[in-house]
């Protein structure tokens, strides 16, 4: 296994052939050429037939194709419109994007929308998939499935009750996957009797035994259910013999499976065509899903990854995630890592990589122990930022780096030397937006962090103290009196005229991409997640106040829309990033 940037020279003592990934031959001898073309290669030794994969990679990562660019960024699923079936879905981000383009936005960031695991209960939260190298279904939109018209009544039925359920402000994912699976099962039906499609079975070919595989892992869960680890032994091995009769016994249902992938796939690419979706990778899987079955020989699933104690959590944070094992990747030739990367940037403008440090060491807590008995692990992070780079140049996406709390300074200059746009927060920089530097994506806040309304009214910490969790009440305050200096609000100023003011200051930003959120925008005093509760509240389970319809014509999300427009259009030379 060797990975090398374009342009540089390694070291291979004796004759090998190299097998191009376009199909063309160079021999080499003691010294690898730096005239390689970008790409995955394979060296064959001449001596004793020893072969190994070669990676050839750019140094650094695509940027925006704009200097100063903006966007919404948004939970989807609390995007829905008035056509949603309880919950925000992909034709809800095509009207976000046209929508948004047509205010002067280029992007849309959205939550991860990987694949949950196909059984009840559905998973909430966006961050613990079953797989992130597939999607979530619950994401489809209905009528927009080839044949649905055809349903006739009882289509019109199963789409009138699942608008019911945008009565409830709170999202019942199994309520809607139960309603979207009724229709769609039909509708598979109707397209196998139809003979199928060329198109469907291209996307199936191309996405090879991986989607096979997965598609395999959803039928096996819906008849033994998870974890798979209490499968019957032969079933936990996916290439076992075991699997392979169980496919065949269940073909049309692992089909189905497949299908509904190649549908989620095309309803995305069709989102992305009026404006740049900025996709969001989770920075680990379910230990019960697919990609942890599929990959487990790459995988520590004996320990699970999580954050050290510090002053913001006593006891350290274990966020039940496996990791992979970094010598076992290698041996993999990264493909669970490249492949994972080419899903998530697939149809993408940009991704949003969660707790980036991970590229470079992961805390791990074995199983059974506390976070403050973990310890950190080393990962082989230039081959891993070679491999970005050469994704992220082939989807033609750029990359921003979620780098918030503590990190080395070494990481974010080896990021930033790669074109991995740093995350700056008004929450948490000491210095207003006009300090930011250009080589970054600015926000105000994320998922689990206070929204505008809720730090200015005290309603955010009011919660955390009505749970128990001890919230930093000292630094809560003092992000609100940052917040009212750099603003010039008063003290008791109303919430929208502090949320308009602080997209006035974000907007100042010199940084690549500004990204506000519809929360904010909507004066929405829950934040999307609170870390440390499961129970407590609903995580991952809020919809928007008001549906699209009515957000299009909202007039404070007009006036955030045109600050920050404005802003961007209207360079400052006061603005000066470091």
């Amino acid at each position: 296994m060797l990975v090398v940037t374009g342009g540089e020279t390694a070291n291979l003592p004796g004759r090998w052939l190299l097998g191009t990934e376009d199909g063309g031959e160079v021999a080499v001898d003691d010294v690898l050429p730096p005239d390689l073309p970008l790409g995955y290669h394979r060296l064959r030794r001449e001596d004793d037939g020893h072969t190994m994969r070669l990676i050839v990679a750019p140094f650094a990562c695509h940027l925006p194709p704009e200097e100063r660019t903006w966007g919404w960024a948004v939970q989807l699923y609390a995007a829905r419109s008035r056509a949603s079936w309880g919950m925000g879905d992909l034709g809800d981000l095509a009207r976000l994007g046209a929508w948004s383009a047509a205010q002067g936005a280029a992007m849309a960031m959205v939550n991860p929308l990987h694949a949950a695991l196909p059984t009840a209960p559905q998973q909430a939260s966006p961050y613990s998939p079953s797989s992130r190298s597939y999607r979530n279904p619950l994401y489809l939109r209905v009528e927009d499935v080839p044949g649905a018209s055809g349903l006739g009544a009882d289509l019109d039925a199963l789409a009138t009750a699942g608008r019911a359920l945008n009565r409830d402000r709170l999202i019942d994912r199994d309520a809607v996957w139960q309603l979207k699976s009724a229709a769609l099962e039909p509708l598979w039906r109707r397209f196998t009797a139809s003979g199928g499609d060329r198109h469907f079975e291209r996307y199936c070919e191309a996405e090879g035994p991986a989607l096979a595989a997965y598609a395999a892992f959803c039928v096996l869960a819906e008849h033994h259910g998870v974890p798979w680890t209490e499968w019957p032994g032969g079933l936990r091995d996916p290439d076992g013999p075991d699997v392979v009769a169980f496919v065949a016994r269940e073909r049309d249902r692992v089909r189905y499976h497949q299908w509904l992938q190649w549908l989620v796939d095309g309803q995305l690419r069709r989102a992305g065509e009026r404006i740049a979706v900025v996709q969001d990778l989770a920075v680990g899987v379910d230990p019960a899903g697919a990609d942890a079955w599929l990959w487990q020989d790459c995988f520590a699933l004996g320990v699970r990854v999580g954050a050290p104690p510090d002053e913001f959590s006593a006891g350290g944070q274990d966020w039940g995630l496996p990791p992979f094992d970094p010598w076992r990747l290698r041996a993999a030739a990264y493909q669970p890592f490249i492949t994972t990367l080419r899903a998530v940037l697939r149809h993408a403008g940009g991704v949003r990589i969660d707790h980036v440090m991970g590229l470079f060491r992961l805390f791990w807590i074995p199983l059974g122990a506390s976070a403050a008995e973990g310890a950190y692990v080393e990962y082989p992070w230039r081959d891993l930022l070679a491999i970005l780079a050469l994704e992220s140049m082939r989807a033609g996406a750029w990359v921003v780096g979620e780098d918030l709390g503590t990190v080395e300074h070494y990481v974010r200059e080896e990021l930033a030397r790669r074109n991995v746009l740093s995350y700056r927060l008004v929450w948490f920089e000491g210095a207003p937006p006009h300090r930011f530097p250009t080589q970054a994506m600015a926000a105000v806040t994320t998922h689990d962090l206070p929204t505008i309304a809720g730090l200015w009214t005290g309603s955010d910490l009011a919660e955390q103290e009505r749970i128990g969790l001890g919230p930093n009440v000292e630094a809560t305050h003092a992000i609100r009196r940052r917040l009212q200096e750099w603003t010039g609000v008063d003290g008791d100023a109303p919430v929208d005229e502090v949320v308009l003011r602080t997209h006035e200051l974000l907007a100042e930003a010199p940084s690549a991409v500004v990204a506000a959120t519809l929360d904010d925008a909507l004066c929405v005093e829950e934040r999307p997640n609170l870390p440390g509760t499961t129970d407590e509240r609903p995580n991952w389970c809020l919809a928007l106040p008001k549906p699209l319809d009515d957000v299009e014509t909202d007039l404070q999300v007009a006036s955030v829309a045109r600050t920050i427009d404005r802003g961007r259009r209207s360079p400052d030379p006061a603005n000066r990033g470091t």
